[in-house]
């Protein structure tokens, strides 16, 4: 989703699990948008896990699902006004990868379950972790031998993007430059002038977003 010029909307898990339990990961991402660009025509997206490129690495210890952006040659559904790439790893005990990254984008790894080591340092992460990776041209993400046992595998999901260096003012899910642009989207959520999310396959449109990419 680009919020753009501002989009009603909320995020819910399945129906199905909502009546009979189960765990479900909820991730949310924000991509800021540049200045000249924050107040463009929102815009929505429906990604469904089929039309993610699927990946693996060569001995098979590793599934990639490229969701955004580019990686390797191999594109993903997602489309995100800012350039990004957005990738969802399994890696088995003991497997790792070592991914091409544009030298021009940050890089990050956020842990979503299990344990594992990022670099070639093989700097220790685990659940609920994110690591920083310096410049360079590649991304190192290697599983523990032994995960939890409640954990089979390390997921992880390597992000990156090309940095705007613009100034940022936030507060709550409004996000702009300065403060007095702030306070005109509050304006604008208050008077009703922001769009909203038809509902699609079951969810429900909610609270308010502004100014920024969303994968």
């Amino acid at each position: 989703m680009t919020a753009g010029a501002g989009l009603l909307h909320i995020e819910a898990p399945p129906e199905h699990l909502v009546v009979s339990g189960g765990l479900f990961h909820g991730l949310q991402l924000w991509v800021n948008l540049p200045a000249k660009d924050k107040m463009m025509a929102p815009r929505y997206q429906d990604i469904r896990s089929g039309s993610v490129q699927l990946l693996t690495s060569p001995d098979g210890g590793a599934l990639l699902r490229v969701i955004a952006g580019e990686l390797d040659g191999h594109d993903g559904p997602g489309i995100t006004h800012t350039p990004i790439t957005m990738v969802h790893a399994t890696l088995a005990p003991g497997a790792e990868i070592t991914l091409p990254w544009r030298e021009d984008f940050n890089g990050l790894a956020y842990v979503m379950a299990g344990r594992g080591s990022v670099g070639a340092e093989r700097r220790p992460v685990h659940l609920g972790q994110t690591a920083v990776f310096g410049a360079g041209s590649s991304l190192t993400v290697r599983a523990d031998e032994k995960q939890d046992s409640h954990t089979p595998d390390l997921e992880v999901v390597l992000l990156g993007g090309k940095p705007i260096r613009e100034p940022m003012a936030h507060y709550g899910p409004f996000v702009m430059n300065t403060r007095d642009e702030l306070q005109q989207a509050f304006e604008d959520f208050q008077k009703g002038r922001l769009g909203t999310v038809p509902a699609v396959h079951g969810m429900s449109e909610g609270g308010p977003a502004v100014g920024n990419d969303g994968a």
